[in-house]
């Protein structure tokens, strides 16, 4: 099935609201098939897309019980049209569009790890992103873009663990330059040598390290290696085992 997102309900509203002509929204021949499909989408939208709460949500489940309560009672009377009762005033399409705009078309399944460790907000959603994203790919068998997000993953949470090490200063040997400008490899170095990782996790990250750089097409064409099931479940067990350790 594909994955439907809200911006694609939004352009759907948009194309029906442009075929309305001045005066109440109502079910007809020519309207039926429009009110139904973007109920449809609605319900086939992913939990973790529906962002929302409180008056939004209530206006979202009000807006399209109402659209499915007409199209119900029209349809018992198919040879007259059926208007549809405004919701405080307002267009029901219009309510359903407005909510839609409020929820994001990528969001972090709720199975993702939380990661409640890390307090930036933001840094942390986009961890969890990448980190959701890859397991998604991994189950639709897209193994690069898995491979390649979780070593994103990765990256991030070494780099956020040892910018935020109290250790970090003391650190006799460390590479040059600010933590933001070093590679993956450097990340894995410094954060066993403050102890963030164990030796397990050190060694799955630095595979997920080199799994990763196939992304290179000269790389992978010289060691005849591609991205496969079994990178992208490296990948992302590094990335588990760094969140645990972390934790």
């Amino acid at each position: 099935m594909a994955r439907v997102v809200p911006s694609q309900i939004v352009a759907f509203v948009d194309q029906n609201l442009k075929k309305l002509q001045a005066g109440r929204l109502s079910v007809s021949h020519t309207s039926v098939a429009g009110l139904t499909g973007i109920v449809r989408l609605i319900d086939e939208l992913p939990t973790e897309l529906l962002t929302i709460s409180g008056n939004d949500y209530n206006d979202l489940v009000r807006g399209v019980e109402t659209i499915r309560n007409s199209v119900a009672f029209w349809q018992q009377n198919a040879s007259r049209d059926i208007g549809i009762a405004d919701i405080d005033g307002k267009n029901v399409l219009q309510i359903l569009r407005h909510v839609l705009t409020k929820c994001p078309d990528q969001s972090p399944s709720h199975a993702t790890v939380e990661l409640g460790f890390i307090t930036d907000d933001v840094f942390r959603d986009n961890i969890r992103l990448d980190i959701s994203t890859a397991t998604s790919a991994l189950h639709n068998g897209e193994w690069k873009a898995a491979t390649v997000l979780a070593g994103a993953a990765a990256e991030a949470l070494l780099l956020w663990a040892i910018t935020n090490a109290p250790g970090l200063s003391n650190l006799v040997q460390k590479p040059k330059g600010a933590p933001e400008d070093w590679y993956l490899r450097e990340y894995i170095t410094v954060a066993k040598s403050l102890d963030l990782i164990k030796n397990n996790t050190e060694q799955l990250a630095n595979l997920a390290m080199n799994f990763r750089n196939l992304i290179h097409p000269g790389r992978a064409q010289r060691l005849r290696e591609i991205c496969d099931r079994a990178t992208a479940l490296t990948a992302l067990a590094a990335v588990e085992c760094i969140v645990r350790d972390l934790n």
